[in-house]
């Protein structure tokens, strides 16, 4: 049996968190391949059914994210799950929005929610790093984490990302080199990101110096009409010209 886990904290407010995306992706994956309703089971909610012709679990802990580890220990145990079939699907500031890697065993990279993991079931689990963008500032990655995704983020990579994977974990059944394949097929989908107000601000800027510059141009250009005074030089040069 693969055990799915998603991390996240429990409770309305939080599911929509960048900290929750871990939920969001298991639910979707149990959705797209018809598991069981979620029933509550093992410190957490669980979902069972079948990921090509394989038996699969999701595990959703209740214990907040950073007690994750009873929650995962309980199930692991209960079913006789090893470490190498267990799938942690997480958040990773250090990565991009968008970015996914995976990895077994290593370190947690501070994050909470592994290192309780680890501490109940040892380090050689797999991890699903789901890149959520770092807020540029130490002191504001939890207010990063434990916010909403935008509408943005929704509509240029969030939503397509997490279906994408709900498509294609059916690769991490092949012991061989599906892990390759699953990387590949993430990796391979088309991300967009948004102009940002630079760039725009920057693109205003040139469009308004090139009509500027074709303004300018045109007055240079532009035959200007006679004023009194050269009609009266004209009239003189003529009368000149007739008397000679």
């Amino acid at each position: 049996m693969l055990l799915l886990v998603g991390l996240g904290n429990p409770g309305a407010q939080y599911s929509g968190n960048r900290h929750n995306v871990g939920f969001q992706i298991v639910e979707a994956i149990a959705d797209h391949h018809n598991f069981t309703p979620a029933r509550e089971k093992f410190k957490g909610v669980i979902r069972e059914g079948n990921i090509a012709g394989s038996k699969a679990l999701i595990l959703k802990p209740a214990t907040f994210y950073n007690e994750s580890g009873n929650s995962v220990r309980e199930a692991a145990t209960f079913y006789k799950i090893p470490t190498d079939k267990i799938f942690v699907i997480h958040d990773e500031i250090d990565l991009a929005p968008g970015k996914v890697k995976m990895k077994s065993g290593g370190g947690t990279a501070g994050n909470n929610g592994l290192k309780s993991i680890s501490a109940h079931m040892g380090n050689d689990f797999f991890r699903i790093r789901i890149g959520i963008g770092h807020p540029g500032d130490k002191s504001k990655v939890t207010a990063h984490v434990l916010s909403n995704f935008s509408k943005s983020d929704h509509t240029e990579w969030l939503d397509d990302l997490v279906q994408d994977i709900a498509r294609n974990v059916s690769h991490l059944m092949d012991h061989n080199n599906g892990r390759d394949r699953f990387l590949s097929a993430i990796s391979s989908m088309p991300t967009q990101s948004a102009p940002t107000k630079e760039s725009q601000s920057s693109k205003s800027e040139k469009l308004h110096e090139a009509h500027a510059q074709k303004s300018a141009s045109s007055l240079l250009t532009e035959k200007k009409p006679a004023s009194p005074f050269d009609k009266l030089k004209g009239l003189l040069r003529n009368d000149q010209e007739g008397k000679s």
